[in-house]
């Protein structure tokens, strides 16, 4: 089955796009989200406490991230409630969780967009996403 979310392609500066798609956490609160696909694990940002618990991660090092001017930044790992885009449901996700301030200080700047996450390959992969810039929609694939 596949799942075609739309998109939105966000120019912060000339020719500087960022995609983004709007999901509903379980309480149906709406969050924004980067597709990352130079990430290698999903982010969540660590001030939405309601939408995840803490745990404790037997492989920490894969949930370090690398920030490309900013080496590496402090990480925690956390498994996320519920997430919906569309029909398409993720349950159970684990993140890095990260504080996303400084991603929501520059959108704030372009767009009232607040980001709550990044979309990273882990889901990206698993779900065999296709990103379809024409027709501004992310296809996901469920087996």
């Amino acid at each position: 089955m596949t799942y075609e979310i739309p998109l939105q392609i966000i120019e912060l500066e000339q020719e500087n796009y960022h995609i983004v798609i709007e999901g509903r956490f379980e309480d149906q609160t709406p969050s924004c989200w980067i597709i990352d696909t130079g990430a290698s694990k999903t982010v969540l940002d660590m001030n939405l406490e309601a939408y995840y618990e803490t745990i404790e991660s037997d492989d920490q090092e894969d949930y370090q991230s690398a920030g490309i001017n900013q080496g590496m930044l402090e990480t925690t790992v956390g498994k996320m409630s519920n997430l919906s885009f569309g029909e398409l449901k993720i349950t159970g996700q684990k993140v890095a969780l990260i504080d996303l301030n400084h991603v929501n200080d520059i959108y704030g700047k372009y767009t009232s967009n607040r980001i709550a996450g990044l979309l990273g390959g882990d889901i990206l992969m698993k779900h065999k996403c296709l990103i379809d810039y024409g027709q501004k929609i992310i296809r996901f694939q469920i087996d």
